[in-house]
């Protein structure tokens, strides 16, 4: 996997390689970007095996990387690995701690995850969220070439951090609401003009897509868990004849500033169908879909996995990578697993 990312290489660019087998050790110097063959051969040479003492492994890395700390530059330290770190600082808590205290220096993180039998998925998560990172799972060398080739801006440039989203529904046009997703994102919502509260990154060409349910006010749906509000009648929203649906507030910081900016914009609803918006929307709506489904939420509704392959089918675009194509037929593999499931009932 890494040799596609030492192929696009910069001589300006320069890399450091730290193993933790056992023992953290540094194998390769910092190296120009140039000197492909030598950064290729200690890659090469790399083998997996023994203890993993990823906490003095992931330390080594960040000394490294401040020692050639470049100022205005992009400083990253990426971590390869399955999350089975049994040596020395191994728990959660203690990774935790030890990546909060290193994401100081200015350096952010990113995570990939290899393997299958030991794989620590959500520790990795976490690891990249407290370090102003990101995480991806490589499965395959197609999905080495998405993270580390076709998108690679997005994956090792980060262009904003602690990036916040909230939003404020009108209550003369919105009942109730509810957050599809993202339930290890949530913040306070004090929390949202805290600049000490740390966020997500964006990379460069990133989009991120939050998808509500919402039900419209004036509605007979049977959603209310608490009383009706004695003093926020919908009635008077409405005759104060606010056309608004709701406002996305947006809070970021410059990668190298410690003050967020605010960025605030009200919507309106254009009261169109499902199938008259963005391909874009409907295909992330499938995914979404497919996501209830698999957890079998309570939210699901009606939703079904024909319904998630059409709706995709109907939305793949050009797809010039064939990532929505990958989607299509893993939905379809969900659907065929599912029926052979019944069957066996």
């Amino acid at each position: 996997a890494f040799f596609l990312l030492v192929d696009k290489l910069r001589k300006q660019d320069r890399v450091a390689i730290v193993v933790y087998a056992g023992a953290a050790g540094l194998i390769l110097p910092s190296t120009p970007g140039s000197d492909k063959e030598k950064i290729l051969s200690a890659i090469d040479n790399l083998q997996a095996g023994g203890c993993t003492a990823g906490g003095a492994g992931i330390r080594l890395a960040y000394d490294v990387a401040a020692t050639y700390f470049v100022k205005g530059g992009n400083n990253r330290v990426i971590l390869a690995t399955d999350g089975d770190f049994n040596v020395g600082v191994s728990s959660d808590a203690d990774m935790v701690r030890l990546i909060e205290e290193k994401r100081q220096y200015g350096i952010f993180l990113s995570v990939l995850g290899f393997g299958e039998g030991n794989l620590k998925d959500s520790r990795m998560e976490k690891i990249a969220d407290k370090g102003n990172g990101n995480y991806f799972y490589i499965d395959s060398i197609l999905e080495a070439r998405k993270v580390l080739v076709s998108e690679m801006g997005a994956t090792l440039f980060t262009i904003a951090k602690d990036v916040k989203l909230q939003i404020e529904f009108n209550p003369a046009r919105v009942e109730s609401y509810r957050l599809i997703g993202y339930e290890d994102r949530l913040l306070a919502k004090e929390d949202f003009n805290d600049d000490k509260k740390d966020a997500g990154e964006m990379g460069a060409g990133r989009s991120v897509t939050a998808i509500y349910e919402i039900v419209p006010a004036g509605t007979n749906e049977e959603t209310r868990s608490v009383d009706p509000l004695k003093y926020q009648k919908v009635e008077l929203w409405h005759r104060s004849g606010n056309a608004e649906l709701l406002t996305v507030k947006i809070r970021y910081k410059e990668p190298d500033d410690d003050t967020s900016r605010l960025l605030s914009l009200s919507v309106t609803d254009l009261n169109k169908s499902i199938y008259e918006c963005s391909s874009d929307f409907r295909f992330c709506a499938s995914v979404a879909e497919l996501g209830m489904l698999l957890r079998e939420s309570s939210f699901k509704g009606d939703g079904t996995f024909y319904q998630v392959i059409e709706l995709a089918k109907n939305s793949k675009g050009a797809d010039k990578e064939g990532y929505r194509a990958e989607f299509i037929r893993l939905a379809e593999n969900c659907l065929s697993l599912a029926t052979a499931m019944a069957d066996q009932k």
